[in-house]
């Protein structure tokens, strides 16, 4: 980045918002914060359908579709191909040849490549996943994917987790992400990814691991003021214990009044030998110990809470309208929740149908995932990419990679994380590659020692797009007009305008 580009990214940081145009603006404001930004497909339905009929669409959730091309390569990736059954028995399986290896450089080297399958494998994922919000027409449902693999957060690094990643984001996650919280709670309880990551499946009776328990009660349902005690997580933990992963479907060998009481699919295992079935109290009520029942029981209570509602709720407003939604709307959709047992699409409604979210000016500073996808469909607008890997680079050098996050409370939900001058600084030179054209997204991924450039090829003529036009361009402040006004080159001219504050806002 030149001196002369950072003056200027850094001028048009200040979040002055555009004066809003009567409907227009609401509209697009409104698009914009159901999806990842429009591009011109979704404004055609938008404004054939109408509001009312495409916030319907959109809550269904059932158009999966995705441009014959992309289809075509999330279908050739082995994340999607292999079940997730057949990828961990043949990760068993190398390791007990790795274990088998006499020391030395063959075995450093074995391990080196059996970690290297996993890396590839959670790329796949992570490439999948941003495909899908690019190219999805079901926008409400890609970014509810998002929002939930965030506030469900596991680490791809730990241990076996990045085998479970593809499973975790596809049968666990997108399949409930418009259903009742219940179920996707539950879904994230019985998923090998959350329990790996989380050590659940060390908890056992006499051996108790609270990890889990706690996460589930502070961050995945009550939040930390939720209104439990120690006395509370240790008593969940005892609910979680003889829940765990198994590679294989293997019977076990237990006593026949046990038998009963074992579960077991998609590598999850309930294995009753290890579990504790005495009587507990989670939070003043009782619950009579009989095996998995127990965790269901847990479930249901901890979910249809007061506490719950709002944490979760306040959690969605905050994501999807601004870092400081209106108590009035904040207390609709905590009614709504709890009215209709966790109904996530139905509060997503009350969200979206709410006069308070066309009153909030679009003043959330995009986070990197954000930024990444709304570029590219701007600058796309369909059009399918070869090789999706310098998004993934990209999302890596924002410090914001899904499955990247350490610890489990996932990456912030607060704009004012993302905006230091680091972070700017980044924010522009990504914008200047995606401005340029971004040849690599064209060519396939270069092998290891290969410096042949990827083919040249004329950058996005922006400053002419009629989805520009209709989304952005009618909203720009004089400083950023001005800005613009000094771009020497359309590659330069499509870096300011990425890196306007009206495109980094929603």
């Amino acid at each position: 980045m030149t001196r002369r580009h950072l003056i200027v990214a850094l001028a048009l940081f200040p979040m002055a918002c555009a004066q809003a145009a009567p409907l227009g603006r609401d509209d697009i404001t409104w698009l914009a914060r159901l999806g990842f930004g429009a591009d011109s497909q979704m404004l055609e339905t938008y404004q054939r359908e109408g509001r009312e009929a495409f916030l319907e669409e959109q809550l269904q959730g059932r158009d999966t579709s995705l441009p014959p091309a992309i289809d075509a390569f999330v279908s050739s990736l082995t994340i999607t191909k292999t079940p997730v059954q057949e990828l961990a028995l043949q990760f068993r399986d190398a390791q007990q040849v790795i274990r088998a290896m006499p020391d030395g450089p063959a075995q450093v080297q074995a391990r080196k490549d059996q970690r290297q399958r996993g890396q590839v494998l959670e790329q796949e994922t992570q490439a999948t996943i941003m495909l899908r919000e690019i190219y999805g027409r079901d926008q409400l449902r890609e970014q509810l994917t998002w929002f939930w693999l965030n506030h469900f957060s596991v680490f791809g690094d730990k241990a076996r987790v990045r085998l479970f990643v593809g499973d975790y984001a596809d049968r666990v996650i997108r399949p409930h992400a418009l259903g009742k919280f219940r179920d996707l709670v539950m879904a994230s309880l019985t998923s090998p990814a959350m329990l790996d990551y989380l050590d659940n499946s060390k908890n056992a009776k006499g051996h108790v691991n609270e990890n889990y328990a706690r996460e589930l009660m502070e961050l995945h349902t009550l939040g930390v003021d939720g209104g439990y005690t120690q006395a509370d997580v240790q008593q969940m933990a005892l609910v979680l214990t003889g829940v765990g992963v198994k590679l294989d479907d293997t019977a076990r060998k237990l006593p026949p009044k046990l038998l009963p009481y074992y579960r077991y699919e998609n590598l999850f295992e309930f294995n009753p030998a290890r579990h504790d079935f005495s009587d507990k109290v989670l939070m003043g009520r009782p619950i009579k110990g009989s095996g998995f029942d127990e965790i269901e029981h847990a479930v249901t209570q901890l979910t249809r809470t007061p506490a719950c509602a709002k944490f979760i709720t306040r959690k969605i407003a905050v994501y999807f309208a601004g870092d400081n939604p209106p108590p009035a709307l904040l207390n609709r959709m905590a009614e709504t929740f709890l009215r209709t047992d966790g109904d996530i699409a139905q509060v997503m409604r009350t969200l979206f149908t709410a006069p308070e979210l066309s009153a909030m000016p679009p003043v959330k500073f995009k986070d990197p995932n954000r930024f990444i996808v709304s570029a590219m469909r701007l600058t796309l607008d369909g059009k399918p990419v070869v090789n999706p890997m310098p998004m993934l680079r990209w999302a890596q050098q924002m410090a914001q990679p899904t499955f990247g996050r350490l610890t489990p409370d996932g990456w912030s939900l607060d704009g004012g994380a993302w905006s230091s001058s680091g972070q700017l600084s980044r924010r522009f030179e990504i914008a200047r590659a995606i401005g340029s054209g971004a040849p690599q997204l064209f060519a396939p991924e270069p092998l290891p020692g290969d410096k042949t450039p990827p083919p040249r090829l004329p950058p996005p003529d922006l400053k002419n797009s009629p989805l520009v036009a209709a989304t952005l361009m009618p909203w720009l402040s004089e400083s950023t007009k001005a800005a613009l006004a000094q771009a020497k080159s359309p590659v330069e001219w499509n870096t300011f305008v990425l890196s306007s504050p009206e495109f980094n806002q929603r």
